[in-house]
C-alpha cells in the first residue's frame, strides 16, 4: 500500500510539473504582446517598451519561468496586468463560485446517474431500461450551453423561480447563493448525469450474474438489498473513475456555461484574460486547475483503496 502510495506522488509531482511547463511554452508562442494590448494600437515604441520592462516581459524566457515557479512555490501569483491587482486575490474569489458550483453540479450528477444507471440495470431488456437509454442519449446529444438558455427560458422567464443570471455573493445568504447556481449546476449535469447514468448501468450489468449475488439472494437479502449494498459496490470503481474525470470537467469547463449565466468564477476569468491577453492570469489559473485535476485523480486512487481492498496488498 506505501508503495502504491508513493508512486502515485510521484506522478502527481512530476505531471503537475511537465503541466507548467506545457502551459509556458504555448503561451511564449502565442502572437501579440500584452503590453501593446494593454496601452492600445497608437501607443508609441517607447512607452510599449517602458511597460514590456515594468511587468518583466522583456527578460528572457527561461528566467521567467524560474520566477513564475518560484513565486508559486512561496504563493506569490504574481499581479494581473489588467485589474492590477494581485492573481491570488482574483482567484481566490472566483474559486468561491466555481467551486460550489462544481460541488453541486457533480451531487446531481451522482444522484440522477446512480440512481438511473441501477434502475435501468435492474430491468434490463425491459420498459423503464429502454427509457432511461433513450433519455441519456439525449443528454449526451443535447450541448450544456443550449439545455442552459432552455432553463432559463422555463425557469426565470416564463416561472420566475430563479434568476435568469449574476450571483449575489454568499453574503447575502446561502439560500440566495444556491438559488443562483442551482440553474447553471443542472445545465452541468444534465451530460455528466447521462454519460455516468450508462456507465453505472454497465458497470452493474456486468456484476449481476456473479456467483456473490445469488448468494447473497440465497442468503436472504431482498433484490433491492442485493442490487444496491452488493452489486452497486463491486461496479464503483469504474464509476469512480469516470466520476473523478467529470469532476475535474466540471472544474476546468465550466467556461461557457458561467458566461450563460454571467457568473464570476473561474471559466469567466480565464475567457477575460485570454480577450485582455493578460498572461500572467492565464498561466496561473490553467495551472491551478490542472494541479486540481491531478489532485483529484490522486483522490481517486485513494478511493480505489477503500473500495477494492485487494488493492492494499500491491
Amino acid at each position: 500500500m506505501l508503495f502504491f502510495l508513493l508512486k502515485r506522488l510521484a506522478g502527481l509531482v512530476a505531471t503537475l510539473a511537465a503541466a507548467t511547463l506545457v502551459v509556458f511554452l504555448v503561451l511564449e508562442v502565442l502572437p501579440g504582446d500584452p503590453a501593446q494590448v494593454m496601452l492600445g494600437t497608437e501607443a508609441r515604441p517607447e512607452q510599449v517598451a517602458a511597460l514590456r520592462h515594468e511587468l518583466g516581459l522583456d527578460r528572457p524566457a527561461p528566467q521567467r519561468y524560474v520566477a513564475w515557479i518560484g513565486g508559486m512555490l512561496r504563493g506569490d501569483l504574481g499581479r494581473s496586468y489588467t485589474y492590477q491587482v494581485p492573481v491570488a486575490e482574483l482567484v481566490g474569489e472566483r474559486l468561491l463560485v466555481t467551486v460550489p458550483l462544481a460541488l453541486l453540479a457533480m451531487a446531481l450528477t451522482t444522484a440522477l446517474a446512480l440512481g438511473l444507471g441501477v434502475y435501468a440495470a435492474a430491468h434490463q431488456g425491459q420498459a423503464g431500461d429502454l427509457g432511461v437509454m433513450g433519455l441519456t442519449q439525449l443528454g449526451i446529444a443535447v450541448p450544456n450551453f443550449w439545455f442552459a438558455f432552455l432553463l432559463i427560458l422555463l425557469f426565470a422567464v416564463h416561472l420566475g423561480w430563479f434568476p435568469s443570471g449574476g450571483f449575489p455573493g454568499w453574503g447575502a445568504g446561502i439560500g440566495a447563493a444556491l438559488k443562483a447556481l442551482l440553474l447553471p449546476a443542472l445545465a452541468l449535469a444534465v451530460v455528466q448525469a447521462a454519460i455516468l447514468a450508462r456507465i453505472t448501468r454497465s458497470a452493474v450489468l456486468d456484476i449481476l450474474g456473479e456467483d456473490f449475488i445469488r448468494t447473497a439472494r440465497a442468503k436472504g437479502n431482498s433484490r433491492a438489498r442485493a442490487l444496491w449494498r452488493h452489486a452497486l459496490r463491486n461496479a464503483l470503481v469504474p464509476v469512480v473513475t469516470i466520476m473523478g474525470l467529470q469532476f475535474a470537467s466540471l472544474l476546468a469547463g465550466t467556461i461557457i456555461v458561467e458566461n450563460v449565466f454571467t457568473l464570476p468564477g473561474l471559466g469567466r476569468l480565464v475567457f477575460q484574460a485570454i480577450t485582455q491577453h493578460d498572461l500572467i492570469v492565464i498561466q496561473d489559473v490553467v495551472v491551478l486547475l490542472a494541479g486540481l485535476v491531478i489532485l483529484i485523480n490522486f483522490a481517486v486512487d485513494l478511493l480505489y483503496l477503500a473500495i477494492d481492498p485487494r488493492l492494499r496488498r500491491r
